[in-house]
């Protein structure tokens, strides 16, 4: 069990009053700088922490996990996502894992939406004409986008994240399709106005616009594969504001390319920041970095979160945001 204040080590910098906050509560060991730590500065974080609090660019993978030492007892995660983390092993050792999930289901809800309208409305370019000052003035055929409302709309995982853009998608009277794991209860479905398909094959074939909302796990890699895009519309739009290992991002990148889809929004990438350089070439796809979740109240509450079950476990009860292998 962790002693009565635990040995805290954070691997990123943090919001200054979570910071604060866990100064006040623990033995914390802060970052000075912002960047990754190093393969070898993880190990040794690990070797010498009770709680090892990482964010999404830390892989700690099995053998990570095997270096660690007798006192590590929990991975408090800043974020929601675990696929950076090997939970299966993690428990196989005694490490207990926490995340930090509901926080950023709005903030990200929001920046699918914007994503959606920056790429059918043509946001971007027309920002790159102003910035340019290029601009000659209003054309009827400048800058032609497409209208929302009657589009529909195919959400890839209806979890909290999908159910906040199908609310949005709503307003814009878009039709709302999705396809899940499992089916919503009618009355989920009722209020969302949405329509299952059992089949992803078959709601790719017939949305004009598939929002990535699943989590990446390995039934989930390369879920949108290359002959699953083919089944799209010349005319649909992808946008990504999950994880980059759902979709096969070279097969995403010819098809734009040779105009078999209208275009892309990505927040998230396969290979993280080793983005594509031919996606940065294309006039009809918008590139943001990981900026989904990316919002002072967001982060805020993330911290809170660690901290409570940081606290909670200090405390000899189960953190309240445990992860296990079954959830994932």
């Amino acid at each position: 069990m962790a002693p009565e204040r635990p040995t805290v080590v954070v691997t990123r910098r943090l919001p200054a009053q979570v910071e604060a906050r866990m100064g006040e509560l623990f033995d914390v060991r802060l970052r000075q700088d912002d960047t990754p730590m190093s393969r070898e500065a993880l190990g040794a974080a690990m070797r010498e922490a009770d709680v090892l609090v990482p964010t999404i660019t830390d892989r700690i993978d099995a053998g990570l996990i095997g270096q660690a030492g007798e006192r590590l007892r929990l991975i408090a995660n800043y974020g929601a996502g675990v696929d950076h983390i090997d939970v299966e092993t993690a428990r196989s050792r005694g490490v207990l894992v926490s995340n930090t999930p509901g926080v950023v289901t709005e903030d990200t809800a929001d920046m699918t939406m914007a994503l959606i309208l920056a790429v059918t409305r043509r946001i971007p370019e027309g920002l790159a004409t102003m910035q340019a000052g290029e601009w000659d003035g209003w054309a009827p055929t400048a800058f032609l986008g497409g209208r929302l409302a009657g589009r529909r709309l195919g959400i890839l995982g209806m979890g909290r994240i999908g159910q906040a853009v199908a609310r949005r998608a709503a307003a814009f009277d878009c039709e709302v399709h999705y396809h899940n794991r499992r089916r919503l209860r009618p009355e989920t479905e009722a209020d969302l106005g949405a329509r299952y398909w059992e089949s992803l094959d078959q709601m790719l074939a017939r949305v004009d616009i598939l929002s990535i909302n699943c989590p990446h796990t390995p039934s989930t890699f390369h879920l949108v594969n290359a002959r699953r895009l083919k089944l799209m519309k010349p005319e649909a739009v992808i946008v990504n504001t999950s994880r980059g290992e759902v979709i096969d991002e070279n097969a995403l990148t010819r098809m734009l390319r040779a105009g078999e889809l209208a275009g892309a929004g990505l927040d998230v990438y396969e290979r993280g920041t080793d983005v594509n350089p031919r996606l940065r070439e294309l006039r009809n796809v918008v590139l943001l970095p990981h900026m989904g979740s990316a919002t002072r109240e967001g982060r805020l509450e993330m911290g809170e979160k660690v901290i409570l079950n940081v606290k909670t476990f200090a405390d000899g009860h189960r953190p309240p945001d445990q992860v296990v292998p079954a959830m994932l």
